[in-house]
C-alpha cells in the first residue's frame, strides 16, 4: 500500500509543480514497461541489433508519455504509455538502419512485382508468375523470400515497416486528434486489405498474430515445414505492403 501512496504522491507533485524529482521517480517506476515493449519489438531481430539500443530509444517514449499524461482522459497510464514507447522503439530501430540494403532492395522489387501483376491480372499473382516477372528461378525466388523473412517476422506493425527506408523523426504529436483519426483510418485499411489476401496468406497471418501460434505450430496445422510458413508469411506481408502503397499509405 505504501508503494501505491508514494506513486500517487509522485503524480500529484508532477501535476502540481512539474517537479523534476517526481518525474524521474515515475520514469524509474514505469521503466519495466520499456523493457517489455522493447523485448516484444526486438523478438526475432538479428543479433546485430543491440537490445539496449531499443530500450534506450523506448525511454524517450516513456518520458514523453509521463510529460503528456492527463488522468482526466480516463485511461490508465500504462495504456497511454505503451503506444508511445513502441513508437519510440520503432523510430530507434529505423534509425539503426539494421536491414541490409540488398534485402531492402529485394523487398521493394517483390512489392513492385505484386503491384504490377495484380494490376495486370486483377488477382493475386502466383509464385511462378512472381519469379518469372523478377527473372528468377523458383529456387532463387524462395531464397529471396528467406532473406527478406528475417526482417518481417515479428509484430505486424514492425513487419509493415521493416525494409522501408529509415525516416527522420517528425514533429507530429502522436496523440493529437488528427493523428488519431489517421491511425484509425490506416488500421481500417490494413484490416480490409488483409481480408482480401489469398486464403493461405490470410490464414498464416491470422494464426500468427491473432492466435499467437509459432511458425512451427502453424506448419503443423498446414502440413508444411516451418521454413515454408516463413516464406508464406513474408509473401503476405510484402503483398500487404504493396497494396497499402498502391492505396497511398507509406
Amino acid at each position: 500500500m505504501k508503494r501505491e501512496l508514494d506513486l500517487d504522491h509522485c503524480w500529484q507533485s508532477w501535476f502540481a509543480t512539474k517537479d523534476a524529482v517526481a518525474r524521474d521517480r515515475l520514469i524509474v517506476h514505469y521503466s519495466p514497461l520499456v523493457k517489455f515493449v522493447a523485448g516484444r519489438v526486438g523478438a526475432g531481430l538479428p543479433n546485430s541489433v543491440d537490445p539496449g539500443d531499443l530500450v534506450s530509444a523506448g525511454v524517450f517514449g516513456l518520458i514523453d508519455a509521463v510529460e503528456r499524461f492527463d488522468p482526466e482522459r480516463g485511461v490508465k497510464f500504462e495504456t497511454f504509455a505503451v503506444p508511445r514507447i513502441r513508437g519510440a522503439v520503432f523510430d530507434g530501430l529505423r534509425s539503426l538502419d539494421w536491414v541490409p540494403r540488398s534485402v531492402r532492395s529485394r523487398a521493394r522489387e517483390v512489392e513492385s512485382a505484386f503491384q504490377e501483376l495484380e494490376s495486370r491480372h486483377g488477382r493475386a499473382p502466383t509464385d511462378e508468375e512472381l519469379s518469372a516477372h523478377l527473372k528468377l528461378s523458383a529456387a532463387e525466388f524462395q531464397k529471396w523470400l528467406a532473406a527478406i523473412a528475417s526482417t518481417t517476422v515479428g509484430p505486424l506493425d514492425r513487419a509493415l515497416v521493416a525494409g522501408a527506408e529509415p525516416r527522420a523523426l517528425t514533429g507530429d504529436v502522436p496523440d493529437s486528434p488528427a493523428m488519431q483519426v489517421e491511425d484509425g483510418e490506416v488500421r481500417r485499411l490494413v484490416k480490409g486489405e488483409v481480408r482480401r489476401l489469398p486464403d493461405r496468406e490470410k490464414l498464416v497471418l491470422s494464426l500468427y498474430y491473432d492466435e499467437s501460434l509459432t511458425l512451427a505450430e502453424i506448419g503443423t496445422v498446414l502440413g508444411v515445414t516451418e521454413s515454408r510458413v516463413s516464406q508464406i508469411h513474408t509473401k503476405a506481408v510484402l503483398h500487404l505492403r504493396a497494396r497499402l502503397s498502391a492505396a497511398g499509405v507509406t
